[in-house]
Formats: C-alpha cells, sequence, structure tokens
C-alpha cells in the first residue's frame, strides 16, 4: 500500500442535487385585511378602494406576499384581485393564502427554472438536513420531475444515502 489517500466520493459518479443552490432569500410577507373591514366584518368597496389608493405600496418591492384575512368575513373575489394589481407591480410575488402557501410557491417556481435535461441519466444524491429549511413538499415535486429522467435517486449526503429509486433494466 502506498499510503495515499483517495478520495472515493469525488471520484463517484454521483451528482449531488441541493435545494438550497436555489432559495430565494428575499423576504417573506403578510398582508392582512382585516384592519380594511367595516367593524371587522364586512368589506366596503368604497373604502377599500381609498385604502388601496393611499397605501405606500412601495413597502413590498421586491418582497414575496401572501395576502390573507385573519377574521372570519367573506371577502368578495374581486378585493383579492384588486389587491393583487396593486401590489403586483412592487412585489417579487403574490399569492392568497399562508406563509406556508407562499413558501410552496416560491419553492415551485424554483424548480419550474432549472433546466433537468442536464441529470437525464444520473445517479442522483438529493441533499438533504441542510441549513435552509425546504418544505417536504418540495421534495415531493423534485422527485416527481428527477424519476422519468434519473438512473438512480438517492437522499441525504454522498458518504450517507437513502437509495429512493433505481431505473429498471431494459431487456
Amino acid at each position: 500500500m502506498s499510503g495515499e489517500i483517495i478520495n472515493r466520493i469525488a471520484l463517484s459518479p454521483l451528482v449531488t442535487f441541493d435545494l438550497a443552490d436555489y432559495h430565494d432569500s428575499r423576504e417573506r410577507v403578510g398582508l392582512d385585511i382585516k384592519d380594511q373591514l367595516f367593524r371587522g366584518m364586512v368589506l366596503r368597496e368604497k373604502d377599500f378602494r381609498n385604502w388601496l389608493k393611499e397605501e405606500e405600496w412601495r413597502h413590498y418591492t421586491d418582497k414575496h406576499v401572501h395576502i390573507y384575512s385573519s377574521t372570519d368575513a367573506i371577502i368578495p373575489g374581486w378585493a383579492w384581485m384588486l389587491l393583487c394589481i396593486y401590489l403586483e407591480p412592487h412585489a417579487a410575488s403574490v399569492i392568497y393564502g399562508s406563509l406556508e402557501d407562499l413558501e410552496k410557491e416560491i419553492w415551485r417556481s424554483a424548480l419550474d427554472r432549472i433546466d433537468y435535461r442536464e441529470l437525464a441519466g444520473k445517479k442522483i444524491v438529493v441533499k438533504g438536513c441542510g441549513e435552509i429549511r425546504v418544505p417536504d413538499a418540495t421534495y415531493v415535486e423534485l422527485i416527481r420531475r428527477l424519476r422519468p429522467i434519473a438512473d438512480k435517486l438517492m437522499y441525504g449526503e454522498p458518504c450517507s444515502t437513502v437509495p429512493l429509486y433505481k431505473k429498471p433494466k431494459s431487456h
């Protein structure tokens, strides 16, 4: 033995796919319209439109925004659409729903921008346990997209993986 240390991981044909590489770090904010409701119950169109005209929308510039109402009031659909019209020119993204819904949408959008062709026929390790929190739904969607093109899918680190999928051999 020569005593030379060989890094087998570096020589491995595995491709590590780290979702953290696609993380969008822009601020996430919620916009609750409860304060725009008359007596916390009713949305008055004239008052709502006045608020929309007077609001400082630049505060939402380049932020991901989720719009919602924390009250049980029935909000007409047009109100959410109108709110989006005012936010959209400023915000990085706008969704109706919770912070969790927003996070899922941001990650789905990131997955849509990936060119998966370079991963075709590869043995892929989807990296886990990183410092950035990735929703489970994102991992599921990633695997849904990778399974048809990958030869093998694993989860974890190259030195310690959990096998997920192996393409059947063609006969």
